[in-house]
């Protein structure tokens, strides 16, 4: 399922347009990507926990010349299921 799926079902559900069911999904989207940038965690019950970890510098290879390269420190974001989540994909 990509996004236009996510915007369908929650049309389904939610009624209204589907211009409206997509504003709903890009709202929570944003909100997620908005909290990441500041630093913050976002917990979701029954789904999970996104947040941004730090990434520590590293020497790397060229795939295509075997050169040694220094990879920068960087911010990630990083996902973890909820229990409720693990458990329902078993």
């Amino acid at each position: 399922m990509n996004k236009a799926g996510i915007v369908d079902k929650v049309h389904e559900t939610l009624g209204g347009t589907k211009a409206d069911a997509e504003r709903a999904v890009e709202t929570v989207i944003n909100c997620v990507v908005d909290s990441l940038k500041e630093g913050e965690e976002v917990s979701i019950a029954g789904l999970g926990t996104f947040e941004a970890k730090m990434r520590a510098a590293r020497t790397g290879r060229n795939p295509r010349t075997g050169e040694t390269i220094q990879i920068k420190a960087m911010r990630t974001p990083k996902f973890r299921a909820a229990k409720a989540l693990k458990d329902a994909v078993k």
